[in-house]
């Protein structure tokens, strides 16, 4: 398995480790920023990526897992490589009027045994309405995974997290904004608007 300096090299050589002032999807500021689909982008590196974490997920979660189940958009790439690198199916989530929901036919057979696949955790707040979804649908969320975890291990998403590395990177409310990040245009890379 990758270790935690590995990880982040490929997230350095793809430019997707940004550093400036960022609004995180959650509403928060940072200085430092992950555009996790600048990794993805390379087939190769994906690939990579989610079979070290598919290894790891494998000697920490002690049942075979029936599907993953991702949110879009940012889980599609993550959840599709990780169904591929654990040999099953791969569905996602999506927003429909603010809501995660199943679309496009999808189903999710109850007491399937269930991997909830994101690319990148931050607050736990996608991952927690992902896992509530598959819940009420009758299936059995047993682990949830990330390539990086923001938190750190710090994050509750209700079920086991497991992440290729954690990175602490600090998030700050508008109105708690330190002064020299307060000094920089804020942008917002995120796939998802602002509540």
């Amino acid at each position: 398995m990758m270790d935690r300096q590995e990880v982040l090299k490929y997230f350095r050589d793809a430019d997707a480790l940004l550093e400036g002032h960022f609004i995180l999807s959650s509403g928060l500021h940072a200085a430092r920023y992950l555009q996790c689909a600048r990794v993805l982008m390379n087939p190769v590196v994906a690939a990579k990526l989610c079979k070290s974490l598919a290894d790891k997920i494998k000697t920490i979660v002690d049942v075979d897992i029936d599907l993953v189940v991702s949110p879009a958009m940012g889980g599609v790439v993550v959840g599709y490589e990780m169904a591929r690198q654990l040999g099953v199916n791969s569905i996602f989530t999506e927003r429909v009027d603010g809501e995660l929901t199943l679309r496009r036919g999808f189903e999710i057979p109850k007491d399937a045994r269930i991997l909830m696949a994101e690319d990148i955790v931050t607050t736990g707040l996608s991952s927690r309405e992902c896992i509530k979804v598959i819940n009420d649908y009758g299936g059995n969320v047993v682990a949830a995974s990330c390539l990086i975890d923001r938190s750190n291990g710090s994050v509750d998403v209700g079920v086991p997290l497991v992440s290729l590395a954690g990175l602490e990177i600090p998030a700050y409310s508008e109105e708690n904004l330190p002064p020299e990040l307060a000094q920089i245009p804020a942008i917002k890379p995120g796939s998802r608007g602002l509540k």
